[in-house]
């Protein structure tokens, strides 16, 4: 093994401290007879205080606005740079996108899963220390980063964005992943704690590089090594699901 792989594996250890813990909150607004239900929703077996209601604490990282909107508390959420997810009856929300719209059906139960879904979508990578507190987001949250980390695998995979042979982006990323499952699975997120289930990344990254190396001389070759990469960072994410058992 070449001797610049020692300093790339601690450069990466350090990156992968820099994954926040547990924190954040996710504020419920509008209708006042549905506010305090979907509170208890989704506080359900978690933190408590991970939702608040009608108010965004200084730790806010989303908000969810149930009913008629309010124009000044949703441009304040936009301003503030709060994933803001909303639930109507098919109407649009000012300062909400219409891919993080939730449709409440007359007569029906609140769709808790869909506004899971809707918040993991908007909240990115800062899922999942939120579904750390919260066990009811964890499945949309882990499956959110899993698809998000896949797309972007196949696009390093299909390009040069890294010199280093040994411990390319592409690693990086899905070591990422391994962290943030944890993170979002309850679990300690920290590099020491996960130990083996990176260096299985590592090693599975290393024979990915020999596959891609070879597919690169082939017709396609930029394809065949987007298709490895997405399918590699795939698997990795299915399997951190399984161990974690947040699907």
């Amino acid at each position: 093994m070449k001797r610049h792989v020692p300093f790339a594996a601690l450069r990466l250890v350090r990156q992968l401290r820099h994954v926040p813990g547990p924190g954040g909150t996710i504020a419920i607004g509008g209708s006042r007879e549905l506010v305090p239900l979907l509170a208890a929703e989704l506080r359900a077996g978690g933190d408590g205080a991970a939702v608040t209601e009608h108010r965004a604490d200084s730790d806010a990282v989303a908000l969810v606005w149930i009913g008629k909107p309010d124009v000044a508390t949703l441009r304040a959420a936009s301003r503030a740079n709060l994933a803001i997810v909303g639930l109507t009856e098919g109407e649009s929300l000012p300062y909400v996108l219409d891919t993080n719209i939730v449709r409440v059906e007359p007569g029906r139960g609140l769709p808790v899963q869909k506004v899971a879904k809707a918040l993991a979508r908007a909240l990115g990578p800062a899922g999942a220390s939120v579904a750390a507190r919260l066990p009811v987001l964890r499945p949309a949250v882990t499956g959110a980063l899993a698809r998000r980390t896949t797309i972007r695998a196949g696009v390093i995979g299909a390009t040069r964005l890294s010199p280093n042979p040994d411990f390319p982006t592409l690693t990086l990323n899905q070591s990422l992943l391994v962290v943030r499952t944890a993170l979002a699975s309850g679990r300690k997120a920290n590099p020491e704690a996960l130990l083996p289930e990176l260096v299985g990344v590592a090693l599975a990254g290393l024979a990915a590089r020999q596959a891609a190396r070879k597919a690169e001389v082939l017709p396609l070759g930029s394809v065949l090594k987007g298709a490895i990469a997405m399918g590699g960072t795939a698997a990795v994410g299915a399997l951190m699901r399984r161990r974690f058992r947040t699907a």
